[in-house]
């Protein structure tokens, strides 16, 4: 009994009980997994930061997307997390990221006994800091004796699924840049836009190409995250090229090596032949409209939620309906996350994980576990002209809704 008390205590909080990032809900694309079948037999690995023709491949798709690079500018690692760390470890100094973040960063941090500080985000989005808020928190961070040097922000962002308009993204790095700090862009999420067409992206890399690295996490968009395959874009310039060079010894001490066959598989997807464009659009597409139906169903609760824009999640404030929560004795964003967890039936973190306030009652929702709970259901949830009149999606979102309605 002792036991079980312990471990559903610790269940609550610490990292390795932590949200993963949204996973796609999608079986893995054919023609990828053929590549990766063919490459089965090979037993070495990349070389550690990877192979020129990864790095190549790389290239590629960042020059597609107006940012021209090297691939002696480039490093590979096995998953984003791996990768951070090595970013974070080739640099001194505190951290800054905006509240709420992605929930695997303040913990790279920690590991490596690292001040990080979080600071507000503007209301229309996440992501990036208010630059007034960041300019604050810079010059209170130095009058206590400390030293920032590093800015995490993400423009298409996990956990709020929104798109940072470019005049703040602009504001927040010429801030950045101009009390010296580095900006590492995370733009896992920026091939996953619901609107494309209507939705205006800029990276960060674009208005400072001088002061940014771009981080970039393959299952975002085109692999599975049981491939796991990120990559770096340093500046090219003399403190690019120490970054990586620092970033590199890293990846080296720690074995961060990506495997051979998932290297062949990176490639392939870099490389965005018709099969991986076509997955892309169509999975952002789903995800759109099923995130979308799950909006309107929190907003109809009466709680707050802004637009989702990207990715497969969205963040909801659940603040307006406290007494009906309170009345189910959950009063935090932890006893929010098991209620919901559990009525659901899917996780749903709540604002904690991602360094918001303990006390606010906001979870962040995925739009995977609404697209069917089996492979052939969520291929017809992909393959369907209606995703929303499938039968198994009207389920899902019907639980869904119930678990909100009862909450007012």
């Amino acid at each position: 009994m002792q036991r079980t008390a312990r471990s559903a205590q610790e269940s609550r909080g610490p990292v390795r009980y932590g949200p993963p990032a949204p996973e796609p809900g999608l079986p893995v694309l054919p023609e990828l997994a053929a590549v990766l079948s063919a490459a089965a037999a090979r037993t070495d690995p990349e070389p550690p930061g990877g192979s020129t023709a990864i790095r190549e491949a790389a290239t590629g798709y960042w020059d597609r997307r107006g940012l021209r690079c090297d691939p002696d500018y480039v490093v590979s690692a096995p998953g984003a997390g791996s990768l951070l760390f090595a970013l974070l470890a080739a640099d001194g100094g505190d951290i800054l990221l905006p509240r709420p973040c992605p929930a695997w960063w303040t913990p790279q941090a920690r590991l490596l006994g690292r001040p990080a500080y979080h600071v507000p985000t503007p209301a229309e989005c996440g992501g990036v800091p208010d630059p007034y808020a960041l300019l604050e928190t810079v010059r209170r961070v130095r009058a206590e004796g400390g030293d920032p040097r590093l800015l995490l922000l993400s423009v298409v962002d996990d956990p709020t699924a929104t798109v940072a308009p470019p005049e703040l993204v602009h504001e927040a790095c010429e801030a950045a840049v101009a009390e010296g700090l580095h900006i590492i862009s995370d733009e896992t999420w920026r091939d996953t836009l619901h609107r494309p067409h209507d939705t205006v992206l800029l990276s960060p890399a674009e208005m400072c190409p001088d002061h940014v690295t771009v981080l970039t996490d393959l299952s975002g968009a085109h692999t599975p995250t049981a491939w796991p395959v990120a990559l770096a874009r340093f500046p090219d310039t003399a403190d690019g090229a120490a970054r990586r060079a620092r970033t590199l010894d890293v990846l080296t001490a720690i074995g961060a090596r990506v495997a051979g066959p998932v290297g062949a598989a990176a490639r392939y997807a870099l490389a965005e032949p018709e099969p991986v464009r076509e997955r892309a659009r169509k999975a952002a597409a789903l995800h759109g409209a099923v995130a979308g139906a799950a909006h309107r169903a929190v907003l109809a609760s009466g709680a707050l939620a802004r637009p989702p824009q990207a990715g497969r999640h969205f963040y909801a404030d659940l603040s307006p309906l406290a007494g009906g929560l309170a009345a189910r004795g959950v009063t935090d964003a932890m006893e929010l996350e098991e209620h919901l967890s559990a009525r659901i039936g899917a996780p749903v973190p709540g604002g904690h994980r991602f360094g918001d306030d303990l006390a606010a009652l906001r979870v962040r929702f995925g739009s995977g576990p609404l697209l069917g709970s089996t492979q052939e259901q969520r291929l017809e949830s992909l393959t369907a002209g209606e995703p929303l009149e499938l039968p198994h999606v009207i389920e899902a979102l019907s639980i869904f809704g119930s678990a909100l309605d009862e909450l007012r």
